[in-house]
């Protein structure tokens, strides 16, 4: 059996195009994109994912794998894989940075240890809502629904035939402003709290004047806030759901498959 030269460079291309557009998304992706997964695991689930999707995607418009115009191509592929695992990745950051938040106004900011996603220091309240939000990540099934948007991005944005316009790369950018809303959404009843364990503090200090309250009101500030954050934990899987809802929502409206 002979195959000839252009029937290669075919496969070789509908194979590396789907493969560059899932490794974009796998960089940026929840849980995948930490540092602790070897580059060789998301490159061997990137090559299986592309081999899978292979049928269903229609032939790359690729006559030379060695070429500039091929180059481009592989360019936006990697984009529009990381700009939807940019959108999950936001997701993650939301409880980040309310961990941060309460972590800051409780005085636990200076417990940190080691991100493994981003690889810096971080405080320990942040880490344990990354945790906690990663694993309700897998729990929920959100890497299925990732695979799932990855492959129908290949019907809204076929390969080499249509990109992302500068409007919804601008509406990629404001939607992470979302981060910021739920962050502070999900972190403002611990800061109302101790915002009136200091009223108190406040109050004491001015009618005990003799009191020092820094010698006591930092420990319980500190015993407050950990109290604080066991009661409000039970919100923590709602405004997850409600979050990563809203980031299926958005992704879909880009890749065009719902209104």
């Amino acid at each position: 059996m002979e195959v000839d030269l252009a029937t290669i460079n075919q496969f070789l291309a509908d194979l590396m195009l789907p493969f560059m557009r899932i490794s974009g998304m796998f960089i940026a992706m929840i849980g995948l994109s930490a540092k602790s997964i070897p580059p060789q695991v998301r490159a061997l689930l990137g090559i299986l994912l592309a081999l899978i999707i292979m049928p269903m995607v229609p032939p790359s418009p690729v006559d030379n794998l060695v070429s500039a115009g091929t180059f481009l191509i592989i360019v936006q592929q990697l984009l529009i894989g990381i700009a939807i695992g940019f959108i999950s990745m936001m997701v993650l950051n939301t409880f980040v940075l309310a961990g941060q938040i309460i972590a800051m106004q409780t005085g636990l900011g200076f417990a940190s240890i080691v991100d493994p996603v981003n690889g810096i220091n971080v405080p320990a309240v942040g880490q344990f809502y990354l945790i906690l939000a990663t694993l309700l990540f897998w729990t929920l099934d959100g890497h299925l629904s990732m695979i799932q948007m990855i492959v129908m991005s290949f019907e809204a944005f076929p390969i080499g035939e249509a990109w992302w316009t500068g409007e919804q790369f601008k509406g990629i950018a404001h939607w992470g402003g979302w981060m910021f809303v739920s962050a502070i959404t999900l972190s403002l009843a611990p800061i109302v709290s101790l915002l009136v364990v200091n009223l108190a503090f406040g109050v004491m200090t001015k009618a005990a004047p003799q009191l020092n309250i820094f010698s006591i009101g930092f420990s319980i500030a500190q015993m407050m806030g950990l109290l604080i954050i066991w009661i409000t934990l039970g919100n923590f899987t709602a405004h997850f759901e409600t979050q990563w809802m809203r980031a299926e929502q958005y992704m879909c409206e880009l890749l065009r498959i719902c209104s």
